[in-house]
């Protein structure tokens, strides 16, 4: 399949959405690139518990068995023989996570020009996410989404967490929108594979996991950030489909069936 191939296969993935409803986000990754930061806080604390006979985890681990996961699924991996250490271990690096987050947390390069498409065009939107309440909050206000997002879902929210369809499921639910007009947009393995669980089309972000492994999660559309003009290009087919549909709508309403012409005639 050649670029050219690629790019029109996933506009038209995205331009079958028309008319769009909404649109659903992932925090972490995706919003901004705070993965660095996790990966930081992981290392330190590592390093005060002697993790892997105190070897820095490297970037490749990290990826592999971390990011994206929920973290009961981080403490069981880390900590098999010992739970209730894993989740005193989880919440003491989320606090050393928000620590760090407040000093350097940025948004996505484009998100501003995509956050504005949305608004001009009265979107529903919710954010969805594995991370914990605190974080997620946190992370919203920073990045000053926080009239933005109707709702702020979490994997704990929910029966079970990503990679499961339930946290976007419940956003529809509480949005009130539908599976055929809506897309995700997601930046992990688990993400995306919650996202083409639930039966939406989810564009991924390689902003941190390498595009080979978010590939075999089966996005829909894969970008660099939302400046991405492959993103662009999927936007504008939805816009032009959404338009022909209200201009044909408005014909065919301005259409009087002529039976009711006559019955207007006066006898």
């Amino acid at each position: 399949m050649t670029a050219q191939n690629s790019i029109d296969d996933s506009t038209s993935s995205l331009s079958r959405l028309a008319p769009l409803e909404a649109v659903l986000f992932d925090i972490d990754g995706t919003l901004c690139d705070s993965d660095p930061l996790y990966f930081y806080a992981f290392q330190e604390m590592f390093s005060e518990i002697g993790f892997n006979d105190g070897v820095p985890i490297t970037e490749e681990f990290f990826i592999q068995n971390i990011a994206g996961k929920h973290n009961e699924d981080i403490a069981t991996f880390l900590f098999p023989d010992d739970h209730s250490r894993g989740v005193k271990f989880m919440e003491d690096k989320e606090a050393v996570f928000r620590r760090m987050a407040k000093e350097q947390i940025k948004p996505i390069n484009g998100l501003d020009k995509l956050i504005k498409w949305i608004e001009d065009r009265s979107l529903r939107r919710a954010a969805v996410t594995n991370a914990p309440r605190l974080n997620a909050d946190m992370m919203v206000s920073l990045l000053g989404l926080s009239d933005f997002f109707e709702f702020v879902i979490i994997g704990s929210d929910c029966e079970r967490a990503k990679p499961f369809p339930d946290p976007y499921l419940k956003a529809l639910e509480l949005l009130k929108v539908s599976k055929d007009h809506t897309f995700i947009c997601e930046d992990s393995v688990s993400g995306i594979t919650a996202g083409v669980a639930a039966e939406m089309p989810v564009v991924g972000l390689t902003t941190r996991n390498p595009e080979d492994l978010l590939k075999t999660a089966k996005p829909a559309l894969l970008i660099k950030d939302y400046a991405d003009p492959k993103l662009w290009a999927a936007l504008e087919e939805i816009d032009r489909k959404t338009g022909a549909a209200t201009v044909k709508k408005d014909m065919d309403d301005s259409e009087v069936p002529q039976s009711k012409v006559r019955a207007r005639i006066p006898v």
